[in-house]
């Protein structure tokens, strides 16, 4: 006998070592979806930076205008798309909402208010996203009667009003995707970023549309290099122009 410990070896299968099992998951948005979503968020919040000063107008109205493009490919999407895009889905939570305003009048106990706040918490997702696609349809029109200058400032007031009102509407369901989060534990956010959810079942989104996704990418990255290519250079300014040509006379 030799001084060397033997170790027996960790368990195996007849197939070879154990692997944990992957954890369940199931697709509820597509990726066509989280495209038109990102994009108008990325749109929004970059024309609402750029909307004071004269130096980022041409960028605040390119991102104006990829909001409107942005908004009809969802109204066409949500028309003509799968069935968990639709606006019809949306529009039958939204039916719904009255009743529970109506219920919400009945509550005497803190249980009552519990029980009517579990649907309560889809429908007030629902009617944030309603008002957001609802409010950028006059705030785009509003942007391009200013940029075009059909009147006065009392329509930039109310190209200003739109931006404040859809801005607040954004912040309310940033608010209450937070919310939501804490009271059930997980993150309310991440299947609009990766589509997917936790859980055995069938896929709610049965195909990604990855191929449409890029292809709404490409386009608008595409319509932003004609924009920065077709934008006039800016000019030189007067004092600088007359300091120039100053310069050029003492020279001679």
């Amino acid at each position: 006998m030799t001084g060397n410990t033997l170790h027996s070896p960790g368990p195996t299968t007849a197939t070879g070592p154990t692997t944990a099992a992957p954890t369940p998951s199931r697709r509820v948005t597509d990726a066509a979806t989280r495209t038109l979503h990102w994009l108008m968020a990325l749109s929004f919040t970059g024309a609402y930076l750029t909307a004071d000063g004269e130096r980022w107008r041409l960028v605040h109205v390119t991102l104006g205008y990829t909001l409107a493009g942005l908004l009809v490919a969802r109204v066409l999407w949500g028309l003509f798309g799968p069935r968990h895009a639709r606006l019809s889905a949306l529009w039958r939570k939204l039916q719904g909402l009255p009743a529970w305003l109506q219920s919400l009048a009945a509550v005497r106990s803190p249980s009552a208010l519990q029980a009517a706040w579990r649907p309560g918490q889809n429908l007030l997702m629902a009617l944030a996203v309603a008002l957001i696609l609802a409010l950028v349809l006059p705030l785009t029109l509003s942007g391009y009667a200013v940029w075009d200058e059909w009147g006065g400032e009392w329509l930039e007031e109310v190209h200003e009003f739109f931006g404040n009102a859809l801005l607040g509407v954004v912040l309310a369901h940033i608010g209450l995707i937070a919310l939501l989060s804490v009271l059930r534990r997980k993150n309310q956010a991440l299947p609009m970023l990766t589509g997917r959810v936790p859980g055995p079942g069938p896929d709610l989104a049965k195909k990604n549309h990855a191929l449409l996704a890029a292809a709404i990418v490409l386009a608008v990255v595409a319509f932003w290099a004609w924009q920065w290519s077709a934008a006039p250079s800016a000019p030189i300014p007067a004092d600088a122009a007359w300091s120039e040509n100053r310069h050029s006379d003492h020279d001679d």
